[in-house]
């Protein structure tokens, strides 16, 4: 069981332990959205066939942005350190100008729309890169070569973060047609369990005291969540977990790699925000860390309990990278519906990002 601050407590037995009043505050059914992960991989596994991508680029970019470009994080914390090529994600248009024609460039966009997407898949083919995309039926095409593979995700009408697995399932077979997540095709429906797994334990109806999901909301409701996790995994789900916070829950928070945030970020455990337990850190951390992240992981736990800062360590467990990520992952995606849900707020709606997009597009908002 998580500790949760006591200030929580009614709201959580209130909402959280109430399914009828949370189907209320989630009319779009955010969470069930959230529950589709296990099915998303494998309709993306029917969906993509053995692919022939021939030999293997000098580096791998992945063109996206938001939602679509986390699919892009996933790949690189699988591929790991020991990869043999660079892996870069790149959030924005264009690209840098190292890129040419010994890399391959997937651009990747769940609406196929994304401005800044087309802008770099357009300038990989000007510079005559290998593409590939991503991204609703026929889309991103008019941007890419002819000859340019296109996966097609059909997102169901998901938004963008809650289509995670979509995106990221012909993601990792591409690294593994070029032999940098070798066997994701078995380890992706390993995954698939595990993500099913978590979304039965993490359901509506289950209790908030027997519910990880709801007690981690609980944890950082009414504080600003601080989420560090070691390079890799640790900090791709802390990455992740902040970005759902946002869009779901419309609150802001803190993420930070170990042990970087150690050089920066831990500095607020000293200033007001940690008075009165105004921030809130969640660790998260791989079951296979090396000892140096391990140490981190450790004295981050001592530095919040000096601090009074409330603290939780969440660790991935299982027997393979790609399921403990899985986990973790939608571990962190309940729990950013459930802290939405707790403040009465709808997870779905993003007017803001809406708003600026037409304001981008030179129309009224």
């Amino acid at each position: 069981m998580l500790d949760a601050p006591e200030q929580a407590g009614d709201r959580a037995e209130t909402v959280l332990d109430d399914p009828t009043a949370l189907a209320a505050l989630d009319p779009a059914d955010m969470l069930s959205a959230v529950a589709s992960a296990g099915e998303q991989v494998r309709a993306g596994l029917d969906a993509v066939a053995d692919l022939e991508l021939g030999r293997r680029p000098r580096a791998l970019i992945v063109a996206g942005m938001g939602g679509s470009a986390a699919a892009g994080d996933v790949l690189v914390a699988l591929a790991g350190p020991g990869c043999p090529v660079p892996v870069l994600v790149h959030r924005g248009p264009e690209l840098p100008g190292w890129v040419g024609p010994d890399d391959l460039v997937v651009g990747i966009s769940c609406s196929g729309r994304t401005e800044e997407t087309l802008s770099a898949v357009g300038t990989a083919v000007k510079r005559g890169c290998r593409v590939v995309t991503i991204g609703a039926p026929g889309s991103l095409l008019e941007a890419a070569n002819a000859r340019s593979p296109h996966l097609a995700v059909d997102a169901g009408g998901r938004q963008p973060r809650a289509s995670l697995w979509s995106l990221a399932t012909p993601l990792l077979l591409v690294g593994d047609a070029l032999g940098l997540t070798p066997g994701a095709r078995g380890r992706l429906a390993a995954a698939a369990t595990v993500l099913d797994g978590v979304a039965a334990v993490s359901a509506p109806a289950i209790p908030t005291r027997s519910n990880r999901a709801k007690e981690l909301a609980e944890h950082l409701a009414g504080g600003l969540p601080v989420l560090w996790g070691p390079l890799g995994i640790g900090a791709t789900v802390a990455n992740r977990f902040s970005s759902q916070i946002a869009e779901n829950a419309k609150l802001p928070s803190m993420s930070g790699a170990l042990s970087e945030a150690h050089h920066n970020q831990i500095v607020a455990f000293d200033g007001p925000a940690a008075d009165d337990h105004g921030l809130r850190l969640v660790v998260i951390a791989d079951a296979d860390e090396p000892a140096s992240s391990e140490a981190r992981v450790e004295q981050s736990q001592i530095a919040a309990h000096e601090a009074g800062v409330p603290v939780v360590v969440l660790r991935g467990t299982g027997a393979d990278p790609l399921a403990r990520l899985a986990g973790l992952v939608a571990l962190a995606d309940f729990a950013s519906v459930y802290l939405a849900l707790m403040h009465g707020i709808d997870p779905t709606p993003v007017t803001a990002i809406e708003s600026l997009k037409v304001r981008m597009a030179g129309g009224a908002a």
